[in-house]
């Protein structure tokens, strides 16, 4: 074979000149940390309505229709003062809360039931498709015949506030858990209430949650228009009563003063306790972002 002259491949290289530059990052300015803070955007929400409310009811200027921001404020702080206004919304968190607990508990049940037989399903679709639209508050007359006027009519339309809003929700969050979930809890032999607790339920938790949400808003207002219509039990009434009771005195900062109650008891559950709960469940397992 002949000789092939072989000539040498020039060599290549890139000089890269040293940059005296690393991660760089641009300092946040004093706006750019308020808006990037959640507690502090919604503040200053509040804060602008707040701010709407008392210029409107100052242009309008007659507190017997609506009275300013301010005077609201008054009325709101002698109420607590005095102890009327905690005693009032302790009344209504008690009641809420033994319907929401045995509302939650019946939707378990009956989602639990319905998750594990093709019967349980039928039958949570049909109570569903009945009820679901039927307004709690609707059902107060019955319940007022059945249980008198006291806490068990009150708790009565709660549960069936929180009801059907739970169950649908947990089971819709069931029907949704994928098939590599559902056979890897399969081969690991659990069945029944181990399957429903140990795979079902932090699987579906996300719709879960979202239903005791409903819940929860469905509960408080229905509890707040059942207290206005009677609302008296053993010569005591919750937050609706008081609003009731200032509304036919025509104390109307008071009864501005009830309403603000409703507002932040809501603002404080949904705020601190389910995004507190969402926070140490979902997010921390990556469900949602």
């Amino acid at each position: 074979m002949p000789n092939d002259i072989v000539q040498a491949r020039p060599e290549f290289v890139r000089v890269v000149a040293p940059s005296g530059y690393g991660v760089v990052e641009k300092p946040l300015t004093v706006w750019e940390k308020f808006f990037n803070n959640g507690a502090l955007r919604k503040a200053l929400l509040l804060g602008l309505l707040a701010a709407a409310w008392q210029i409107y009811a100052t242009s309008l200027d007659n507190a017997l229709l609506f009275p300013k921001f301010s005077s609201t404020l008054a009325a709101f702080y002698e109420a607590l003062i005095s102890g009327t206004l905690v005693a009032r919304a302790w009344f209504s968190i008690k009641v809420l809360l033994q319907g929401y607990a045995a509302g939650i508990l019946l939707a378990a049940l009956l989602t639990a039931f319905a998750i594990t037989s093709r019967i349980g399903t039928e039958l949570l679709e049909t109570l569903t498709s009945m009820f679901n639209p039927l307004p709690a508050i609707a059902l107060l007359p019955l319940a007022l015949i059945w249980f008198g006027l006291g806490n068990a009519s009150l708790v009565f339309v709660l549960i069936h506030s929180v009801l059907w809003a739970v169950a649908l929700n947990t089971h819709s969050g069931f029907l949704s858990v994928s098939h590599t979930l559902r056979m890897v809890g399969r081969n690991y032999g659990l069945s029944g209430p181990r399957y429903v607790a140990k795979i079902l339920i932090p699987a579906a938790f996300p719709s879960i949650l979202t239903g005791m949400k409903i819940g929860w808003a469905f509960a408080w207002r229905t509890l707040i228009a059942a207290e206005l219509v009677f609302g008296v039990s053993s010569g005591s009434g919750g937050l609706g009563w008081f609003i009731y009771e200032n509304k036919n005195q025509l104390e109307i900062p008071n009864v501005f003063a009830g309403l603000f109650s409703v507002i932040i008891i809501g603002l404080v559950v949904e705020n601190l306790l389910f995004q507190t709960l969402e926070k140490r469940t979902v997010r921390r397992w990556g469900m949602q972002s």
